[in-house]
């Protein structure tokens, strides 16, 4: 059943679209209208524990489901995002206000994460170990882990709620899909095309809950005991708490977290370049993206000019509507968020910041906002803003750039920009993150990298081979081939 037929957005469990148990039902307002975007189920602890029970019902078939099978699966998934891309923009429109560019973007990347992971069907590679018992053939083999629970986030709510699920399938687990309180008729259109695809009752499982149940729901969904893995992405205020849950349970997690991405302007850098960089990697989605460039950190030679021209692109870029075409920016995602973003440039102002480009809210928007001579005595500096900031922070050469970039409990995203690579890749080495480019901005991914951070920014890595170290337990077997003499 396609999602937009639900009239209600429900429950998936073991194939069966279905209301919560108790009956109840929340809302999500579309942030620029105010208007209801969606009426969903609000699914409480006994949802979560039938959830795992049913993906650790399926796991023992879809485990031993052949690698051609899951492939075909996960690429008709694919076919499926791509054939429902504008009914799913439109629901990002609605639910996060989103433009309809990022919509269709989420839907290319989601696409690609999952035919990278039907590539991967047939990546579980093993190796023979040598052994120094004569006659003994010992292996490494992978093996599907089981039930993985997948925990997506409503900014990029079609590509995170894919490559939370995407490997696992791919590797021969189950899945639980909780999705965002504030998206979730966005990611049951992912749940709906793996269901669409073929996967057989109890493969993917979906849950909506309202936010006050959230830390209920997690719980159970974590200290179930079919349970093998979690992964998680969000705040590392959030990643915490479920760190702590899953280790008191043991079980293993993934965390892709918060980021605070540096983007260091050297002094002989192309400004133009540095600039169009920073304003997509600072602006883009409004700033709500976990890889957006909060920090720019520029040789204090060069600040100035590229301080102009950054604060023209800002300057340029249109706000409003996101059903708008013409729009570039939308509202954030709520009000909380936009008071958040108001009250770090304020501080900042306070203490002697230069405001180059927008930095008053304009109804539900916050515009592209230029903050000029940022230090550490400003909130902005190590707050995570989420929002359309960028903080312009001068420096006095190489060294005391690498110390600022690396002067944040953050390390998920980086870039450097240089005219001079070699150097530029021997400092790559140096700052304290899971991704750093040269010479491009800090906003990018692709499904066969390797995508995580350092520090308080998690642990762990999606996507491609590196996923496979995340969702598969690596196993030891032997065969004794001849007779062995045991000494007792």
């Amino acid at each position: 059943m396609a999602t937009t037929d639900l009239r209600e957005q429900q429950l998936l469990i073991n194939g069966e679209w279905r209301a919560a148990g108790s009956g109840d039902t929340f809302s999500r307002l579309d942030p620029y209208t105010g208007e209801t975007a969606t009426t969903a189920s609000a699914a409480g602890r006994a949802d979560a524990h039938a959830a795992v029970d049913a993906a650790h019902d399926a796991f023992s078939q879809w485990s031993q489901t052949a690698p051609g099978g899951r492939r075909a699966m996960l690429s008709r998934a694919a076919e499926l995002v791509a054939e429902r891309q504008e009914e799913i923009a439109q629901t990002m429109i609605e639910e996060t206000g989103a433009t309809f560019g990022w919509g269709m973007f989420n839907c290319m990347l989601a696409g690609g994460i999952l035919r990278e992971a039907a590539a991967q069907t047939y990546g579980t590679l093993g190796a023979v170990i040598p052994s120094d018992v004569p006659g003994k053939l010992a292996m490494a083999v992978r093996a599907p882990a089981g039930v993985v629970v997948g925990i997506a986030p409503w900014n990029a709510p079609v590509i995170l709620a894919a490559r939370a699920i995407a490997m696992p399938l791919a590797y021969g687990n189950t899945v639980v899909l909780k999705a965002s309180e504030l998206c979730p008729r966005t990611h049951a259109h992912v749940a709906a095309a793996i269901a669409d695809a073929g996967a057989p009752p109890g493969v993917i499982n979906f849950l909506t809950n309202q936010p006050q149940d959230a830390a209920d729901v997690v719980e159970e969904l974590i200290a179930h005991p079919n349970t093998r893995r979690v992964n998680f992405t969000g705040s590392t205020r959030v990643g915490r708490i479920i760190a702590q849950l899953a280790g008191r349970h043991l079980k293993r997690t993934l965390l892709e977290l918060g980021g605070k991405a540096p983007l260091i302007v050297l002094a002989d850098a192309d400004l133009e370049r540095a600039a169009a960089a920073t304003s997509f990697g600072a602006f883009f989605h409004q700033g709500q993206i976990c890889m957006s460039t909060e920090r720019v950190i520029v040789d204090r030679a060069v600040a100035e000019p590229f301080s102009r021209l950054l604060a023209a692109r800002a300057s340029a870029l249109r706000v409003g509507d996101p059903r708008d075409a013409e729009t570039q920016i939308g509202p954030l995602v709520n009000d909380a968020a936009r008071a958040h973003v108001g009250e770090l440039v304020e501080d900042a102002r306070e203490h002697g910041a230069e405001v180059l480009a927008g930095g008053v809210a304009d109804g539900p928007c916050y515009p592209p906002t230029v903050l000029f001579g940022v230090n550490s005595k400003m909130r902005v500096y190590g707050e995570e803003s989420f929002g359309p900031l960028a903080s312009i922070i001068p420096v006095d050469g190489v060294e005391h750039a690498i110390e600022v970039a690396n002067d944040t409990e953050y390390g998920l995203s980086a870039a450097i920009f240089s005219a001079n690579v070699p150097q530029a890749l021997e400092l790559a080495q140096r700052v304290q993150s899971g991704i750093c480019h040269i010479n491009d901005t800090t906003v990018h991914d692709e499904p066969q990298m390797p995508f995580g951070g350092v520090k308080d920014s998690g642990w762990g890595r999606f996507g491609g081979h590196a996923a496979l170290e995340e969702f598969t337990e690596l196993r030891w077997i032997t065969i004794q081939e001849s007779e062995r003499h045991y000494p007792i």
